[in-house]
């Protein structure tokens, strides 16, 4: 198994997201050995290579408007088919819209409820 590392660019981009929501209570850790931010030490996102997964609801608005994005899909950290159905994972293709979904990520840990609201 070979160790795979973010490309530069997403390592940017996920750093500069990691401090525009750090004033918001996130903090950054680690998900499965990678980069993550994390509310009230639960995982939002993820960093994997090229891709940034993040925890929207398998039922929001963000999830259905996330998964047009080219190349987008449900976050499957194993590999093994056994996706996390509420997370998408959007390629660095699709990287203006880290953030955005950063966001509605940090809405959902902060109110499920609200960000349950089918689309």
């Amino acid at each position: 198994m070979s160790i795979q590392f973010p490309t530069p660019g997403a390592m940017a981009e996920y750093q500069r997201i990691s401090r525009a929501l750090l004033g918001e209570g996130v903090s950054s850790g680690k998900m499965f050995g990678k980069d993550a931010l994390k509310f009230e030490s639960k995982a939002i996102a993820c960093l994997l290579q090229d891709t940034m997964a993040f925890k929207v609801g398998r039922d929001s608005a963000a999830m259905a408007k996330a998964m047009k994005h080219p190349g987008a899909e449900l976050f499957d950290p194993s590999g093994q088919g056994r996706p996390f159905k509420d997370w998408v994972a959007v390629p660095e293709s699709s990287i203006e819209r880290w953030e955005e979904l950063a966001n509605a990520a940090l809405s959902a840990a902060i109110d499920p409820e609200d960000e349950a609201e089918k689309p």
